[in-house]
């Protein structure tokens, strides 16, 4: 059907245009984003579709699935796709004569610019360099003596992360870390101030005691945990932002169950400062050095390989057979090779250290044609921010040279919220993908829900399957492969791989294997030293393993003894001994604490470090602040309420009690060898300790 014949009904041809291309670049997006993405309503969406079928551009087929949010798909017909070309044409050519006219009026002469028809196919080449931030060798040596004299930051990990991806163009098109206007245009609305699409707010997070030392248009030097310089930084700007409206717009929400949350409120400096960094170094790192490419590198890889599509896989996770039937799957629709692309950077608190990760995706790299897919790693610090974060791995993944990404269902979600619920919806991340996938440059390749169908002794899409009432399906959730891996108990090879089960059990051996940590919490007084004694003496009755017992006065006297009692110095005491307890779990030992550690966020904190190595047990001695002054031998609660011993907890400072302990002990009218019963009990619960 030419053109000159297409119905009257049909929309105006720029508004068809951007119809035919939005449904060709995400056919199974729903009717609501597709309105939004090409700014109409629902309303006037659905005549324009009913006109495009009837006039036989596009083909709508119904899809069966959980969400009815999308329950048509549509397909450009060979008709449509031709006119999408012809309107496509059209409407580039009159857009650059009217540039090329404006040039004209404005400077006296053409603009002497490629056609932007072509141009924008050159803009998109995913192969060419892209510009870093690293001065010339020569220039890198001259900076390091230069920077003798300059103020010193050192680097926390996350920043190190953000740092290494500035300096070598995987946050392009950044210079810097973010100034103040940056910063307010990405976290209200997600671009930076000139306009550029930006999701993440990339900040440099100080203490007021170093931003004190800075000025404005000073020069910084930047450098990592052991005092190495990286970079250094031109101060441009310096302020206070509010941390909580960047929860509320960059997370969904100011909820402490957010791990970045929290990290912004309780671990990030505060104050930020921004300005364009000079990049002399990129951070050393020691492990897995052959895999780690830039995006430079990436990019001539792939140039090398003549690898014109390539689909990225981005995961935290380890890979298990239906991962690699996903991966598979993804590249074939894509028609593209696959980079498996893993984030060995910071992650969400409780992951699978990224050195066990890695072996376990060499391990699996074996069973891709090595010709098609390859492997490199990205030091990205993760925020777990969902929908935005989906939309700042694609920017990324495009700055590496690839020109599809995976998206799975609640992307880089990072759990439940303090009310129990999901931080984000299931597909809110592949929504807003859709969204702005023309904008970035790189399409998405939406996840499929793989399950094993047991009759035919293969993975398939779990909505995909017609004869679900006829097969068996089988699938294995995250919780339940980590209940087996504790308890030691068979995972099938349908769905992992041995050479996969072997790694994951030299660092998850079953828990009664497992180093892992008591901490006592409560007031002083409640009886906290007085059981943890009387459980050492019961587990080192056990044996097995080494037991270490870090009693709150007892650490002061030989650990923190230079430490005073204000917050800021109790934080340090405790998070001193989360330290130590983590490397005696770490190595397969049992510590017990019993500090009164009485802030909520030090207690996570320490949660997070020992967690990274086996079990953490928190245990509540709720004994009352009435019975505690009762008990009082030393005379402490009397001084404290005569004033004269200052921020004495209960008394003149603040009490947290824990809201998610593991166990709750009441010790009034109890004796201590019940108390320590309990908690031998919780243990065998959860399968620390074999049962007596």
């Amino acid at each position: 059907m030419p053109a000159a014949t297409l119905p009257s009904n049909l929309p105006e041809e720029d508004q068809l245009f951007r119809l035919l291309r939005q449904l060709d670049r995400a056919p199974e997006a729903s009717q609501r984003v597709t309105a939004e993405a090409i700014g109409i309503s629902l309303g006037r969406l659905n005549t324009y579709l009913r006109a495009a079928t009837d006039a036989g551009l596009v083909k709508v087929t119904e899809r069966s699935g959980p969400d009815r949010r999308q329950r048509f798909a549509y397909a450009l017909t060979p008709f449509g796709a031709d006119e999408k070309i012809r309107l496509a044409d059209q409407f580039l050519a009159r857009k650059f004569a009217e540039y090329d006219a404006l040039h004209a009026e404005l400077t006296g002469s053409a603009s002497g610019l490629i056609p932007l028809k072509y141009r924008s196919k050159l803009m998109q080449n995913n192969l060419a360099p892209i510009q870093e931030l690293y001065v010339s060798y020569d220039s890198a040596q001259k900076l390091k003596v230069e920077a003798a004299d300059l103020t010193s930051h050192d680097l926390t990990p996350r920043q190190i992360c953000d740092l290494e991806l500035l300096m070598n163009g995987g946050f392009n098109p950044l210079k810097g870390f973010l100034s103040e206007e940056d910063y307010n245009g990405v976290v209200e609305n997600m671009r930076l101030a000139d306009g550029t699409l930006w999701p993440m707010p990339i900040t440099l997070d100080v203490n007021q005691a170093f931003a004190d030392t800075v000025e404005i248009g000073q020069d910084i030097a930047l450098r990592d945990q052991e005092g190495v310089i990286l970079g250094t930084m031109t101060v441009t700007d310096k302020w206070l932002p509010n941390k909580a409206r960047e929860a509320e717009m960059v997370f969904g929400a100011d909820d402490l169950a957010h791990p970045a949350v929290n990290y912004l409120h309780n671990t990030a400096g505060d104050v930020y400062l921004g300005g364009p960094v000079t990049g002399i170094q990129q951070p050393v790192h020691y492990d897995f050095r052959a895999r780690r490419d830039t995006p430079n590198e990436l990019r001539a890889y792939f140039r090398k390989l003549g690898w014109r599509k390539v689909v990225a896989f981005q995961t935290r996770n380890p890979l298990h057979r239906a991962h690699q039937e996903l991966t598979f799957r993804a590249a074939k629709e894509a028609q593209a090779n696959l980079l498996i692309h893993p984030v060995v950077g910071m992650t969400k608190p409780g992951d699978v250290d990224h050195f066990t990760r890695v072996r376990c995706y060499e391990a699996v790299l074996d069973k891709y044609p090595a010709s098609t897919t390859t492997m490199s790693l990205l030091p990205l610090a993760m925020r777990m921010a969902g929908p935005r974060e989906a939309v700042w791995h694609g920017l990324i993944r495009k700055n590496h040279g690839c020109t599809h990404l995976i998206v799975g269902r609640d992307h880089a979600g990072p759990g439940k919220n303090s009310a129990g619920e999901d931080f984000y919806g299931p597909y809110d991340a592949q929504d807003l993908f859709r969204t702005h996938q023309e904008e970035m440059g790189i399409e998405m390749v939406d996840f499929k829900h793989m399950v094993y169908v047991q009759e035919r002794a293969q993975y398939e899409p779990n909505d995909e399957i017609e004869d679900k009432d006829n097969v068996t399906i089988l699938n294995i959730s995250g919780t339940e492969l980590r209940r087996r891996l504790a308890e030691g108990l068979e995972i099938p090879e349908w769905f992992s791989f041995p050479e996969v089960v072997t790694e994951l059990r030299k660092t998850k051996p079953p828990r009664s294997n497992q180093g892992f940590t008591v901490f006592f919490t409560g007031l002083s007084g409640s009886g906290k030293s007085t059981i943890a004694n009387a459980l050492m003496v019961k587990l080192m009755e056990m044996g097995g393993r080494p037991v270490t017992l870090l009693d709150g006065d007892v650490v002061r006297k030989h650990l923190s003894s230079e430490l005073g009692f204000s917050k800021e110095h109790r934080d340090l005491n405790i998070k001193r001994i989360g330290y130590v307890a983590s490397e005696i779990t770490k190595n397969g030992g049992i510590a017990i604490c019993a500090p009164i550690a009485p802030y909520t966020a030090t207690r996570r904190a320490v949660r997070e470090m020992i967690e990274e190595y086996g079990a953490f047990t928190e245990v509540h001695v709720a004994t009352s602040l009435e019975e505690c002054e009762r008990r009082d031998r030393k005379g402490l609660y009397k001084l404290a309420r005569e004033g004269k011993i200052k921020e004495f907890t209960g008394i003149s400072d603040p009490y947290e009690a824990p809201t998610n302990a593991e166990l709750i002990v009441e010790t009034e009218n109890v004796d201590v060898d019940n108390c320590a019963h309990q908690v031998i009990l919780k243990l065998e619960s959860m399968g620390l300790i074999a049962a007596q």
